[in-house]
């Protein structure tokens, strides 16, 4: 999947739901979203039984929270068909294909680009302290944008 592709999802799911915020759009989208401490993993997409199902390691920042949500979503939208467990690593960039699709769909979601325009003079360590974001993520969106 490209990164305009990513774009184009991303831009009809907030226009949809009038939102940016992965819990609000889970929560329209009636997906069970399930605290729980996991181990090793920040959380994890699961399709089953006609179910799509969030977990998300309950010992997680709110801001994490609102990250992994955000990126399961992206696993939920953009990889369904695979239907097997996505784990996200703490390493926050995988070089697994579908991790970074799914790290690209939540930073589309959690940065947008007006944002980003806002912070254009400001270097990516600065934009990850501001946004509480890993340098790594900050440097993957502002790559699409290019």
């Amino acid at each position: 999947m490209n990164t305009r592709l990513i774009h184009q999802k991303v831009h009809r799911l907030t226009r949809f739901y009038k939102s940016r915020n992965p819990f609000e759009i889970i929560k329209g989208m009636n997906v069970i979203l399930v605290y729980y401490p996991l181990d090793g993993v920040r959380g994890f997409y699961q399709y089953f039984q006609r179910n799509n199902i969030i977990y998300i390691d309950e010992r997680l920042s709110d801001p994490e929270k609102k990250f992994v949500c955000a990126h399961e979503l992206g696993h939920m939208l953009l990889h369904k068909k695979e239907n097997f467990i996505f784990l996200d690593s703490r390493t926050h960039l995988n070089t697994n294909i579908y991790e970074s699709e799914a790290d690209l769909f939540a930073m589309e979601l959690l940065l947008p680009d007006e944002t980003l325009k806002e912070y254009c003079s400001f270097t990516i360590e600065q934009i990850a302290r501001i946004t509480g974001y890993h340098h790594s993520l900050i440097k993957l969106r502002i790559q699409q944008l290019s």
